[in-house]
């Protein structure tokens, strides 16, 4: 294969036209982000790390925002470096620590496992830092059991949400907290996907909204997701965490 059709490459040049066609028509109330270190104007969007996540529920939405206009993505952990899977056989490095960051226009929490959920859920740490980036971002999003670390810090009080569908029933009758079964549920600012997979139909979503639906569709296509999950039978809608 020759070096101008690589994937990488495809990748780069679909996305490029169809972002930079989008950005030159994005409205600036759109478009107008503070810059995140100094660097470009784009959305800066924190990635939450913390030990026993679950690989795709971060890496997943990463693919898809870091082909925003000028996006800044950072994976963030209580301290820097490498931060282990709810398998233990994968880590992903964290570059920036909590106390490094103060401000993000998108926050990201991802879900785990019942040891990475319990673990969020019970760090004060976690929850408090998670507290002060909401008070400033324009958009706070969770996948997977993410949404149950969101409702332990209380972000989630009075509203509609999704999470992994095993854990719906504990969400909704431990917190205040309204669940639907759908891919991804927005509630004001804050947006919660399903499981897994479902944080790259989300991260799609906030893509439409931070840049346009083309922009959206032209990474859609570069990576070329087209989901179709299967239905879940009501027999298997057992709680995960209790």
């Amino acid at each position: 294969m020759s070096h101008s059709t690589t994937r990488r490459n495809i990748l780069r040049g679909t996305v490029a036209t169809a972002a930079l066609a989008a950005t030159a028509a994005a409205a600036p109330t759109e478009a107008a982000y503070a810059a995140p270190h100094g660097g470009g104007t784009g959305p800066n969007i924190g990635i939450l790390l913390y030990d026993g996540y679950s690989l795709l529920d971060p890496t997943g939405p990463a693919e898809v925002l870091s082909r925003l206009p000028d996006a800044t993505v950072t994976m963030i952990a209580e301290k820097r470096g490498a931060v282990r899977t709810d398998t233990a056989d994968v880590a992903v490095v964290a570059d920036r620590s909590i106390a490094e960051i103060d401000r993000l226009d998108v926050l990201l929490v991802p879900g785990a496992g019942n040891r990475g959920t319990t673990g969020a859920m019970s760090n004060e740490a976690l929850l408090r830092w998670i507290r002060e980036m909401h008070r400033h971002t324009r958009w706070t999003t969770s996948v997977c059991t993410g949404s149950i670390v969101l409702a332990a810090a209380g972000l989630l009080d009075g509203r509609e949400a999704t999470t992994y569908w095993a854990s719906a029933d504990y969400l909704q009758s431990t917190f205040d907290v309204t669940y639907l079964p759908q891919r991804y549920v927005r509630s004001g600012k804050i947006i919660t996907a399903a499981g897994v997979t479902a944080g790259v139909d989300m991260a799609l979503y906030l893509a439409s909204v931070i840049a346009d639906d083309d922009t959206a569709k032209a990474i859609q296509l570069a990576l070329e997701y087209d989901p179709h999950p299967p239905s879940l039978p009501a027999t298997l809608q057992t709680p995960v965490l209790n």
